[in-house]
């Protein structure tokens, strides 16, 4: 899977749109906002490694579920499920390239019950006068990378990530207003069944 890196143009896209300064949030609270989010749906301008931007939708079902729709002229579809995450490529006709999620870092915002104060977790966590960010790896994998959440405050919501590699090269997710508590059927995460619609 590509990995992406943040531009000076995508950290202002972001900080546009965030409420005014809030004080630093604490890692308490922050994983109690990610521990209620049970399902959530936003646009999202993700930022690519070779400068380029894409568009799409995400749809997210706690725990363990994801989906990145992108839009035209990007053919690809990413479903995380099932304890995996599968590439699916439009131009492509051979199967989608899949993993373990817990190889991810994405895992951490996708996991059951989120405690960021668990020990060797968080390795940043800053306040910037406008959002806090917290940087966090698997205490027990921490070669699997890392991923950095950019939250707005009062209300508390999750703005931006950005996943780096264990190679070093990076992602960056930037949300839309984020649309939550609709019912999301399984279906749209199911990595088997998008496989059998694409073979019919």
């Amino acid at each position: 899977m590509k990995m992406f890196r943040v531009t000076m143009a995508a950290a202002a896209l972001a900080l546009t749109a965030w409420p005014a300064a809030a004080d630093k949030l604490t890692l308490g609270q922050i994983s109690n906002y990610l521990n209620g989010l049970k399902t959530a749906e936003a646009e999202f301008t993700q930022i690519n490694n070779d400068g380029t931007i894409s568009t799409g939708r995400i749809l997210i079902k706690r725990p363990g579920k994801a989906r990145f729709e992108y839009n035209p002229p990007v053919e690809a579809l990413v479903i995380a499920g099932s304890q995996q995450v599968a590439i699916f490529d439009g131009k492509s006709n051979t199967g989608p390239t899949q993993y373990p999620l817990k190889r991810t870092p994405l895992n951490l915002i996708l996991a059951r019950n989120i405690d960021l104060n668990t020990a060797r977790m968080v390795v940043g966590h800053e306040y910037d006068g406008t959002a806090t960010s917290v940087i966090a790896q698997d205490p027990e994998h921490p070669e699997y990378g890392t991923i950095k959440l950019m939250f707005s405050a009062a209300p508390v919501e999750l703005r931006q990530w950005i996943i780096t590699d264990n190679a070093g090269e990076q992602t960056t997710v930037i949300l839309g207003e984020m649309s939550k508590g609709a019912s999301l059927a399984n279906s749209l995460f199911s990595i088997t069944g998008e496989k059998n619609r694409r073979n019919n």
